[in-house]
């Protein structure tokens, strides 16, 4: 089986779409569980491209920071608008089609409603 990307939640992201990606299998951290809660952004994008692990957020300042030309591992973008069912089927669908290696300084868009 094909290496399969891995997650950082940062602090938009609920508990609850965290932990129903962790019961269908995907890898991934909270923010909060790796002691960076309330870091600046440009942080969280340092320690999850050092970690290999693409960030799941709702902030838009990932965006800014891309679009800046910053380093990352991937980042997947879901508007405020997705409720958490719509967004864990999103992230499940991303990461059984995408590799770490197409993650990779690329973002995702979750479609809004």
């Amino acid at each position: 089986m094909a290496e399969r990307v891995r997650l950082v939640a940062d602090e938009h992201i609920p508990r609850a779409v965290s932990d129903g990606l962790r019961r269908r299998g995907i890898d991934i951290v909270t923010c909060h569980e790796i002691g960076m809660r309330g870091a600046p952004d440009r942080d969280h994008l340092v320690h999850a491209q050092t970690a290999g692990r693409a960030i799941l957020t709702r902030d838009a300042d990932f965006l800014r920071l891309h679009a800046e030309g910053r380093e990352h591992a991937g980042i997947i973008y879901c508007p405020k608008d997705v409720n958490v069912g719509r967004m864990i089927r999103g992230v499940m669908l991303l990461c059984e089609l995408l590799s770490p290696c197409d993650m990779r300084g690329h973002v995702e868009f979750l479609p809004g409603v």
